[in-house]
């Protein structure tokens, strides 16, 4: 799709570069993605469970849905956004969860729910990501970790002020009121910067990436490697098996971290201000990734990101004090938001931004899929042990290993 005029206009008029444009487009794109977030259907679990007798298991069984759906759908939509760009893929992910999110207020019966959420969560899942990382890697190469902090930073302020709106509507109109707010606000911030002024990729404007005049050279040579390419060699396994490793642990971890903590005795106000500090604490990893030196080999911090997950962990495991549940909480939070914000940069900087759509969505199904294991797992081990202590400890285990994992994730040789 070729970019709208509005760009070619602005682009060599602005004093500073237009990647940073196309960085707001996406940092209102994903404040919008965070529509079906499980933040913002948490608040609405009390008001429609009440309304049609259905059973806690019931509602949250439409998230796990949604994601294997996505998990099947990502290797397709990665090489659509290799030909097609960003653009149409996040026009049309806008649009399908504002609609979507709107028309859950219509909701009269499970089936109606089933279709509309797991549709939301699927396009969350899988467009979104692709859509998002795909058009900042294309825009940004030497100033790549610090454009995705910024994008992921948005993003959680989307599952901050998202379930606000809802609660506030709800309180005011009731629970369909509260999806029509959400709907409305997808659409009125993530539709239109995203289809006047997103653009595939700098060379449609005549620019390169990180080069705000037109016709600059680049820096330094990119890596070009197609899907196929990529799966033969050692970087995209083992980046692989490091996602499978740490993404169950972070959301197997994030579900049951409230249950285990009131189970160790702490208060349910107590366990609410510890997930407060781990929030923070992500956010603040983040953020704070972003400006680490670009020539730091990236499989060094995400060892370390690594090493920070397992300790808070294992740190969880025989909490006894709320100072305890502070400290380990915020390991946890420190070492999974630095993961969250680098590993889509690590593909990028391993594999460049020709197939990036194709590549990252065949890994993304394994994503999706790890963390949907994550929180069955968690909860398996602890109706068969009655506590969350094994849980915790295969949790540890899998994190300590990716940091070894990610020692051994080197950047593959350029392919020209």
């Amino acid at each position: 799709m070729k970019p709208p005029p509005l760009p070619r206009f602005l682009a060599p008029r602005l004093p500073f570069y237009y990647g940073w444009v196309v960085l707001g487009c996406l940092c209102l794109a994903g404040f919008a993605r965070q529509g079906p977030a499980v933040a913002v259907l948490s608040v609405f679990v009390v008001p429609m469970t009440e309304a049609f007798g259905w059973t806690r298991m019931e509602i949250a069984g439409a998230v796990s849905l949604g994601g294997l759906i996505a998990a099947f759908l990502s290797p397709i939509l990665g090489p659509m956004l290799d030909r097609h760009g960003a653009r149409l893929m996040l026009c049309l992910a806008v649009l399908a969860t504002g609609l979507s999110t709107m028309a859950l207020s219509l909701t009269q019966s499970l089936v109606v729910f089933y279709l509309l959420f797991c549709f939301a969560r699927m396009v969350w899942a899988a467009p979104f990501d692709l859509g998002l990382y795909g058009a900042l890697n294309s825009w940004f190469v030497s100033r790549r970790t610090i454009a995705t902090s910024i994008a992921t930073v948005a993003q959680m302020s989307g599952l901050v002020a998202l379930p606000m709106i809802a609660q506030f509507a709800i309180h005011d109109g009731g629970w369909r009121s509260g999806w029509i707010a959400v709907g409305a606000t997808v659409l009125a911030i993530g539709f239109l910067p995203v289809w006047l002024l997103l653009v595939r990729r700098p060379e449609d404007l005549g620019l390169l990436p990180d080069q705000a005049k037109p016709g600059a050279k680049a820096a330094a040579p990119e890596p070009r490697f197609s899907r196929a390419e990529a799966m033969r060699t050692r970087a995209f396994w083992m980046l692989s098996l490091y996602t499978v490793l740490v993404f169950p642990v972070q959301a197997g971890v994030s579900l049951h971290q409230a249950a285990h903590l009131i189970e160790r005795g702490l208060t349910p106000i107590a366990a609410a201000t510890v997930i407060s500090v781990f929030s923070v604490m992500t956010a603040v990893a983040s953020f704070g990734v972003g400006f680490l030196p670009r020539r730091l080999p990236l499989r060094y911090t995400m060892s370390v990101l690594a090493v920070l997950l397992t300790i808070g962990t294992f740190g969880l495991i025989g909490v006894a004090s709320v100072h305890a549940a502070y400290l380990a909480a915020g390991f946890f939070g420190l070492g999974i938001g630095g993961i969250m914000t680098l590993l889509p940069v690590a593909w990028a900087d391993y594999f460049g931004r020709e197939s990036f759509g194709a590549i990252r969505g065949a890994v993304l199904s394994v994503q999706t899929l790890a963390q949907a294991a994550g929180p069955l797992l968690s909860g398996m081990l602890r109706d068969w042990s009655g506590n969350y202590t094994l849980s915790l400890t295969v949790f540890g285990a899998l994190a300590g290993l990716s940091a070894f994992i990610a020692l051994a994730a080197q950047r593959p040789r350029v392919s020209n």
